[in-house]
Formats: C-alpha cells, structure tokens, sequence
C-alpha cells in the first residue's frame, strides 16, 4: 500500500524516464549479445585452421570499435548531420559534448554504439580467411570512425541529408525511413563487405583454373546454427528496442505504449519465420533438399528485410518482407559467387546487403498508412547515397590498407591457417592439419574421429 502511494506521488515524467532509461540499457545489453552470436556464425563457416582468427577479429570489433567510437564515432555523426541540414548550427565542440555529458553516456553513446558494432563485425565474415589481421583493424578503425557515422548521421539524429529537414529529404518532401538499421547498419555492412571481399580476393583453391566455383566448406554447421538462433534472439533488442518509449505521458498521466511495441515484436518475428522457411523452399526446389546454412542465411536475411519497416507496415508486408528476403538469400549469393566471383565466405552480402535494401526500398508499398509516391523515391534516393557512400570509402580504406600493411597474408601462411600464422594459435590443439587445406586430423586417439575435407567430422566407430 505504501509502495503504490508513493509511485502515484511521484512524478509521471520521472518514473517514464526512468523505466525508459532501464529499458534502453536492457535493449543494449541484447543487441552487445549479438556479438558472440557472429562470432559463432563466422566461425563455424571457416575451417578450423582460421577460427581463432575469425574470433580474434570479433574481439577487436567490439573492444576497440567502442572505443573509437567514442572517441570520435559518435561526434562525426553529430557532424554528419548538421553539416547536411539546411540552416543547422555546426559546432565541432558541441557534436564531442557528450564525451563529458553524463546524461549522454546511455542514449546517445551506448546505444548507438551496439549498432556502430553490429555494421563494423558484418564485414569480418565476407573477408574471411585470407586477410591479415592488421589489415582488417584498419579497416575496422575506418568504419567505425568515420565511414558508419557519416551514414547515421545523414539517416538519423532528427536532421541529416536524408531526413525530412536534409537536403535531400528537403526537396523531396519526405524523410528517409530505416527503423532499426536495415540500411543503415545492415545493407551498409554487406555493402562494405562485398566490396572488401572483391579487393582482397578469393581463397586460393575457390575457383579452379576455368573460373568455376570450388566450394570450401565451413568445419561446423553446429556453431554457425547456433550462432544464428543467438543473432535472432538479439534481434528482438535491436527491432524491438529501437521502440526506446515503453511509457510515455499523456495528459499527465502514464501511458504504456504497447501497440507500437507490439507490432515491432510481431513483425520481427513473421519476418524471420517468413525468411528461414522462404530460404529452405528455394533451396529444396534448386537443389532437391533443404539446406540448413542457407536456411540459417535466409532467417538472418529476413530479419535483415524488416529492420527498417517494423513499425511502418502492416504485420502481412512484415511476412512479404520477411519471405522475400529469406528467398534471395541463396539466389542472391549464388549470382556474387558463380557469376561475379567474388568470395564472400559468410554470404554477408545477401543476407546484409540486398536483404536490406530490398525492404527498405517496400516499405511505401506496405505501409499502414498506404502507399506514397514521394517516400518510395526517398527511399530509393536514399539507398543510392548509403551504396555509393559505402562503396567509394571501402574501397578508399581497403587500398590505403593495402598500401600500408598489406592486405593479404602470402600463400605459406594462408596454407597453414590464420590462427598459426597471425596469432601463433590454434583453436582446436587435439588437432593437427595433415593436408593444408584446413582438414583436421585427431591426435588424441579418444574420439576415433577424422575429417580432411574440413566439413566435419566422420565418426569412426
């Protein structure tokens, strides 16, 4: 009785802020979840000679991603929009305020930075493999201090290029719309990783001497599904907590805002249904069976295709999104891999890249509030500047990479794997490569287990 008498004295504004601030920080904590569910992805489709690296680069996309993010990240995106935005004030001083601002520490930093690290580690799975260590925290750097935030900047913050005060959103008569990131995070990280996978170049042995595919399977269907299923689960803080106001006030009193949470939720989850089962009928249909790493591709693909639209469409253009999504993800990553011969190992591309821009772009055309001529020419308007951003800076950073610590290892330590010759490790010691191409051998004599095609392993009983 006491507790309830003193929660109707308090302030209204006070208790919304307050659950609203724990609420945030909660969606942080889900969407900082995200990255060890990458990492698993990533790992499981690399052999087992290169899966430290790959966790390695995980590591530092989060460790020191944060940090430069805050040192610089975050204040460039201030930068980015008022410099975009007709008649906005651009001060350096209050853009970097936040460095010293307590009350910007959970809602500005912290928040945008789980998303600058979701961009930043999407690109770790295209280059898979075959790029040095060193090369890739460069890049690394580039993203996260500069390349994303000049895109967030231009998308969100209530100003920008592409918002409705923009230059661009200005003589279009609409802002951009991307909820959570389905461009801005996520179609800019496959962009970005496409762009990288083409300039470092295939895996020696992808492509024979007539050009033809070579597949190199990962060395665990178990990690990469299991890195999938926590990348969805975390998906929930990255869709549904972009939804900040849990309460609201209204007319002085508090109002829960269940509708708009519930249709975030809702499309979220039709989206990724829509994208594992859409993935796992093109493949049955394609290749006679279902195929679970596509099928894993096309959840994460669908979810990709709702991010920007959950709480702008209907929950039936959430399932239409979600199924195409999930559809072109093998289609999709078969035309970059047969046809443009572009190796990208983690097929960040289709599941990032045109999953993103492919929702994005429908959003107008299942809308609540219908279809509008002028937002579905911002929305295309819009995806051309992120693509054409993201293409002339990768590819700017990815060369002054090359030309400063090179971007490939040489062949010897391609062979013996990443994990030895970038970091003098290897992730599975029971085992040894007999075959150099990241088979796997067991030593210990317990397990009778052996596999040199680094696809698995083939019980021996």
């Amino acid at each position: 009785m006491l507790e309830g008498a003193l929660l109707a004295q308090a302030d209204a504004g006070t208790i919304v802020n307050g659950v609203n601030t724990v609420w945030t920080l909660v969606v942080c904590f889900l969407i900082f979840f995200m990255q060890p569910g990458f990492a698993l992805l990533e790992a499981g489709q690399v052999r087992a000679k290169n899966v430290a690296n790959v966790l390695m680069k995980n590591l530092m996309d989060w460790g020191m991603g944060v940090l430069v993010f805050f040192v610089l990240g975050l204040g460039v995106f201030g930068l980015a929009g008022a410099l975009t935005t007709p008649g906005a004030e651009v001060s350096v001083s209050a853009a970097f305020a936040y460095i010293n601002d307590p009350s910007a520490w959970i809602g500005s930093y912290l928040f945008s930075a789980v998303f600058a690290m979701t961009a930043a580690t999407i690109v770790s799975g295209a280059v898979a493999e075959r790029i040095k260590f060193k090369a890739y925290i460069f890049y690394s750097i580039g993203l996260t201090a500069f390349i994303y935030p000049v895109i967030a900047g231009f998308a969100w913050g209530g100003n920008g290029l592409l918002s409705s005060a923009g230059y661009i959103g200005e003589a279009i008569g609409a802002g951009f719309l991307d909820f959570a990131g389905a461009t801005v995070v996520h179609m800019l990280g496959g962009v970005a990783g496409l762009v990288g996978a083409y300039m470092v170049g295939p895996r020696r042995g992808r492509y024979d001497s007539e050009g033809n595919s070579q597949p190199i399977p990962g060395h665990s269907i178990t990690l990469a599904v299991l890195g999938t299923f926590i990348l969805a689960f975390g998906w929930y803080g990255f869709n549904v907590g972009t939804q900040a106001a849990v309460l609201s006030v209204t007319d002085g009193a508090l109002s829960f805002n269940g509708d708009a949470l519930g249709r975030v939720a809702l499309n979220t989850t039709l989206g990724m249904g829509g994208g594992a089962v859409a993935a796992a009928l093109v493949t049955g249909w394609s290749d006679g069976k279902p195929d679970p790493l596509f099928t894993a591709s096309g959840l994460l693909a669908g979810l990709v295709a709702v991010t920007g639209a959950v709480p702008h469409v209907t929950w039936v253009g959430g399932l239409v999104l979600g199924i195409i999504g999930g559809a072109q993800a093998p289609i999709v990553y078969r035309w970059v891999t047969d046809k443009l011969k572009i190796d990208d190992v983690a097929a960040v591309f289709p599941v990032h890249g045109s999953a993103g821009a492919i929702g994005t772009l429908l959003i107008p055309v299942f809308a609540v509030d219908g279809f509008s001529a002028s937002q579905f020419l911002m929305q295309a308007v819009s995806i051309g500047v992120i693509v054409v951003w993201t293409v002339a800076t990768t590819a700017i950073v990815f060369k002054l990479a090359d030309v400063s610590v090179g971007l490939r290892p040489d062949e010897d330590d391609e062979d013996i794997g990443l994990d030895r010759s970038e970091h003098g490790y290897t992730a599975y010691p029971e085992f040894v490569d007999t075959a150099g191409d990241g088979g796997v051998t067991v030593t210990s004599g317990d397990s009778g287990a052996m596999a040199t095609d680094g696809s698995g392993v083939n019980e021996d009983d």
